[in-house]
């Protein structure tokens, strides 16, 4: 059975902002992702990335891999992303697999803006 998530998408002047909301597991990461990737790509060619992780409440190896090859693709075409907004939990599991010290993990979206428009 396929856990619910909800990932609302907004956007703002080139930058597209994910919110996350209630869990990122073996059931639904490949779709959800698979939809992110058709948006990303979709959007511009001069996309700058804010995944809100402010509601997540887990998210398992596959969904981190995940961010991670995002985070590589659109580094290669010289985008920027940002991870913000994340709850302890999810900070300590970021942090500990390495990803925080790759991707500019900040503390609100306003944070992650001010950080892609320098």
């Amino acid at each position: 059975m396929e856990t619910l998530i909800e990932v609302n998408k907004k956007e703002n002047n080139w930058v597209l902002v994910f919110e996350f909301n209630w869990e990122l597991d073996e059931t639904n990461a490949d779709k959800t992702f698979n939809v992110i990737y058709e948006q990303i790509w979709d959007f511009s060619p001069n996309t700058k990335i804010i995944f809100n992780l402010a509601e997540l409440k887990y998210l398992n190896s596959k969904s981190i891999w995940y961010i991670a090859d995002i985070f590589s693709n659109i580094e290669d075409v010289e985008w920027k992303m940002y991870i913000s907004n994340c709850s302890e939990w999810v900070q300590d599991i970021l942090e500990l697999v390495g990803i925080t010290t790759i991707i500019p993990t900040v503390i609100s979206v306003e944070e992650a803006i001010k950080g892609i428009e320098s």
